[in-house]
């Protein structure tokens, strides 16, 4: 895939589908219209393992004053989270599949964390 996408910006429910109509220009290896990033953590069951990455970052920012700077600190990780489905996710995806795949970029980032990334 060497076309970028530079024009999307990920909704606050982080829905993994850009919602455009179908213009043929669409690549076909596309996460599913209608998919979000919270029924795919949902699906593969990484909702802990994210929130320990999440913890992580917190942990490693000072913490949080408000709403606000919660999402501040939360929000590039889950778009880099979305990056990572949408450049791996490939046509006929098992739910396993996509779990390694949740699974192993979380377990990357909590690595580079922790050593000082």
């Amino acid at each position: 895939m060497t076309d970028q996408s530079a024009g999307d910006t990920p909704e606050k429910e982080y829905c993994l589908s850009d919602g455009a109509v179908d213009d043929g220009d669409a690549f076909s290896s596309e996460v599913p219209v209608g998919m979000t990033l919270e029924s795919i953590i949902s699906l593969t069951g990484e909702l802990e393992h994210l929130n320990e990455l999440v913890m992580l970052h917190l942990e490693r920012s000072g913490g949080f004053t408000c709403t606000a700077s919660y999402f501040t600190l939360v929000t590039p990780v889950l778009d880099m989270l979305e990056a990572e489905i949408r450049f791996r996710y490939h046509d006929g995806m098992s739910r396993d599949r996509m779990k390694l795949v949740v699974q192993d970029w979380i377990d990357k980032e909590i690595a580079d964390l922790q050593h000082g990334r």
